[in-house]
């Protein structure tokens, strides 16, 4: 279908990278929006520097790449990766433009609220004698000048860090000296392993609360460092390099020692970006520059370099309830709060967990059952993104030492994770579990986790398969959906795909779920077509997709002949979208909508109409090249009509959000969509905190 002919209607599609810098903007809408609470914009502004610098060192980095290797062919968008480059510069610096005077007109705000970031010399006399000994005691000994000269070459600078760029004289000019000219110069990392926030003292009965970032304290000090030589200026400068890692898969025998290597060598990845403070030193840019070899991708900054410190200053400043979101706790399934035995509870019914609404320690609490439970056999996972201390570890540790045979899929190649998930695989090999790191030239993304039990003369399995990675901290910060099922055929097909994952079985007939990069795409398209079908023979035909991105061109193209056959198409992408909706005679019935809110929206929910016998789909995937064709992703259908219908209505409140959620236009702009009143309004992720009162038997009524 997708050869259809449609008339001429300009470019059919957005890019992805510009789609990209329009999300990151919206999340700055968040750091601007006045009925946000000023300590939940500090937040949002620290997540648009987060994602920024990963956009940088990864999407940007690899369209320099192709510039310099000589590559023009466009893509499918139409930019060529000088001109898409130049395009994203441009916007990148508006942006920061933009977040910079949000910075400042939040730091006047929280000042008169009474939390505010002083300068050294605001300090009052107790605050003085305070930094200076933490100064002399905690961040001294830990600093290290760096002299740069002919003896003592340019030091590596590490991607992210923030540094001082200290320009000086001597204070005795040697007679050999009399006919130099230029200036010394070095370098100070600021302290990576202190915080950046400082809390100062302050009167016991005064509400205020006050700070001073680290980089002002060693500023003032500077001089201690540099004795015989007088500091000239101080500037702090950043420093972004490519992070992708690129190595042999298929050669590597052992591709964790491989990865490990090619985790060192990313410390000397080319310079991507260059930050540095506004009215630097003109000496100690051009030193800068010549040795970073960077010429356009350099931004002047007005404020502290690194805004993501901001996203710990919540957690520094005590109290202040109400410049916060209230706390939301979440709850336990009321299915397993009732009945804490995991298995009796799945005998009699699918469970549809929400998170964060819903308590991400059943899957925690799940395993632990499992492992201590003598009938159970083997207890097979995958693990993409893995907390910190995760409790899931140690669940899966004990049930190894308990004697079940524990197989657990490791993603290495997990980006910006790979080292926490290296370590990982090791804490699990030493308790005897199978540790594999999925296939050759694939990232392992699905999650699921697969429970087989022994019950009389039978094997029974039991299956959680999720939209979110198996982590107890984003659990609570994004949402994300999980399934408990014994449904037959999902069991064995999980059975089928770990034995894909570890051993050499292929994969003959899936029962139930669908598999990527194999056959979720077709499997997809003939959902899509069959909904087109439908509608071009006037029965009920409807799509609704919610996901994180949508940029497969095929799968566009198959979406706007759908369009074009009568579908109505409602689509919410937090993210990237490339494409183009509301074009008369291309995508008119196709709307798109973006929710930016509290919680990172992170769901992949697929609804088919499929003439009044609806099929709803749980995925792992995006609707992307990259998950459609170089990731093993999985669509696992629900099957019982209760959780199906719940999963309607967190998709029906989706589309009803008119407080948070933005539409996007066809120049590739988001609106907001206004409610009629205030009586009107729904802001769908506040509306969903009463997720156990939705789990009911009556059906939802599409609109």
């Amino acid at each position: 279908m997708a050869d259809m002919v449609v008339k001429k209607q300009g470019p059919r599609y957005l890019n992805r990278d510009l789609s990209w810098v329009e999300f990151n903007r919206r999340v700055l809408q968040e750091a601007k929006d006045s009925g946000t609470p000023l300590l939940e914009r500090a937040k949002f502004l620290s997540i648009v520097s987060s994602n920024l610098d990963e956009f940088m060192s990864v999407r940007v980095a690899g369209i320099q790449d192709q510039i310099r290797a000589g590559y023009t062919k466009k893509d499918f968008t139409g930019y060529t990766p000088a001109g898409l480059y130049r395009r994203l510069i441009l916007r990148i610096s508006a942006m920061i433009a933009e977040q910079y005077r949000t910075y400042r007109e939040l730091s006047r705000q929280l000042s008169k609220e009474g939390i505010q970031f002083l300068k050294y010399d605001e300090l009052n006399g107790a605050q003085r004698k305070s930094m200076e000994t933490y100064y002399h005691d905690i961040v001294f000994p830990v600093l290290t000048p760096m002299a740069v000269d002919q003896s003592r070459p340019f030091p590596l600078v590490h991607t992210g860090f923030v540094y001082l760029a200290v320009v000086l004289e001597r204070n005795v000019v040697l007679q050999s000296e009399e006919e130099e000219k230029e200036p010394y110069f070095a370098i100070v990392q600021i302290p990576s392993n202190l915080s950046r926030i400082i809390p100062l003292p302050h009167h016991s009965n005064s509400k205020k609360q006050s700070f001073i970032l680290i980089e002002e304290l060693i500023r003032h000090n500077i001089q201690t460092l540099f004795s015989g030589y007088t500091p000239l200026a101080v500037d702090e400068f950043r420093l972004t390099r490519n992070a992708d890692l690129a190595f042999d898969e298929e050669g590597a025998e052992d591709l964790l020692e491989e990865i490990e290597k090619e985790l060192r060598k990313r410390r000397w990845g080319a310079p991507v970006r260059l930050e540095i403070q506004k009215g630097i030193h003109p000496y100690a840019l051009e030193v800068l520059k010549d040795e970073f070899e960077i010429t356009d991708a350099v931004f002047e900054i007005e404020g502290p370099l690194d805004l993501g410190f901001l996203g710990r200053l919540p957690g520094a400043v005590k109290g202040f309830s109400r410049l916060r979101f209230p706390q939301v706790d979440p709850v336990y399934p009321r299915e397993f709060d009732e009945n804490d035995d995991f298995f009796e509870v799945l005998k009699q019914k699918d469970v549809l967990v929400y998170h964060p609404y819903e308590s991400f320690d059943a899957v925690t609490d799940f395993i632990d059952q499992a492992a201590e439970d003598p009938a159970v056999m083997a207890i097979k996972m995958t693990l993409y993104r893995v907390s910190g201390n995760s409790p899931l570890i140690r669940a899966l540790a004990q049930a190894a030492e308990s004697g079940k045979q524990v197989t657990v899929v490791v993603e290495l190649k997990a980006r910006f994770d790979e080292e926490r998930n290296i370590a990982w695989a090791r804490t699990l090999e030493k308790a005897g579990c199978h540790v594999v790191y999925g296939l050759v030239g694939l990232k392992t993304h699905a999650k699921i986790l697969l429970v087989v039990r022994q019950e009389g003369r039978d094997l029974k399995r039991y299956v959680h398969v999720g939209t979110g990675n198996y982590n107890d901290i984003t659990a609570r910060l994004y949402t994300d959906i999980g399934l408990f099922t014994t449904d037959s055929a999902i069991g064995e097909d999980a059975s089928q795909l770990f034995n894909l994952i570890t051993g050499y079985s292929e994969a003959e007939q899936w029962q139930a779920l669908t598999v990527a990069p194999t056959v979720m795409k077709d499997k997809l398209f003939e959902l899509i077509q069959r909904e087109a079908e439908h509608a071009a023979a006037g029965r009920p035909a409807r799509i609704i997709a919610k996901m994180n991105s949508l940029s497969n061109q095929e799968m566009i193209d198959e979406l706007y002949d759908a369009s074009n056959a009568g579908v109505r198409i409602d689509l919410i992408v937090r993210g990237v979208c490339c494409l183009r909706p509301g074009v008369e005679g291309l995508s008119e019935r196709i709307t798109v909508r973006s929710i930016v809110d509290r919680f990172l929206e992170h769901s992949r929910i697929y609804y088919f109409e499929n003439d009044g016998n609806p099929e709803v789909w749980l995925s792992s995937a995006d609707w992307m090249t990259r998950n459609l064709t170089r990731r093993l992703e999985l669509m696992c259908p629900v099957i019982k009509p209760q959780t199906r219908e719940t999963l309607v209505r967190i998709l029906l409140l989706s589309l009803a959000d008119n407080v948070k959620a933005k539409r996007l236009v066809p120049s590739g702009k988001y609106e907001p969509i206004h409610s009629g009143s205030q009586a009107d309004s729904c802001r769908s992720q506040f509306a969903a905190r009463e997720i156990s009162a939705w789990k009911m038997h009556e059906s939802p009524t599409l609109i």
